[in-house]
């Protein structure tokens, strides 16, 4: 018999995202308050729910995934979060989109109740804006946070 699956209090996680909102966008970085950027969000995010970093992150150019082609963001977030369908998503859960429509997904935001997001954007500092026709023609997945981290060790 299916294992139900316990996810992360919506609430917290919408709440942790708010109080990043301000901090600038610097590529790479993940601090509260001083500099991040989208991916550096979802991380801090996830190390305030869970108490550690994720993974080890590499360094990473504003191309790497156009260089690829591979989903790195996706499976990088599969690895740690529940995958649910884009038609189901809830305040607290992850989204992420394809810039481009044949590129990999390559852009993260929490999505935020009203159909917003906050998220990270070059030139910008972490805001909350309205998910419309432009953002949900890039939606290409979206991920729910379990109520414990994955067992999987931190990659080196």
């Amino acid at each position: 018999m299916p294992t139900a699956i316990s996810y992360m209090d919506p609430g917290l996680v919408v709440g942790c995202a708010q109080r990043w909102l301000g901090t600038p966008y610097v590529h790479q970085a993940s601090c509260q308050g001083a500099g991040t950027d989208c991916l550096g969000l979802i991380r801090g995010i996830y190390r305030e729910l869970y108490g550690h970093e994720p993974e080890h992150t590499p360094a990473y150019t504003a191309d790497w995934a156009d260089v690829s082609g591979v989903e790195t963001l996706h499976d990088a977030a599969a690895r740690h979060l529940i995958a649910i369908d884009v038609m189901d998503v809830r305040p607290g859960d992850v989204l992420l989109f394809r810039m481009v429509p044949s590129g990999p997904a390559k852009h993260a935001g929490i999505h935020v109740d009203n159909d917003r997001m906050i998220h990270a954007y070059a030139d910008r500092a972490v805001c909350e804006t309205q998910l419309g026709r432009w953002w949900h023609a890039r939606l290409a997945f979206a991920f729910r946070w379990p109520l414990e981290p994955s067992p999987r060790p931190i990659s080196q």
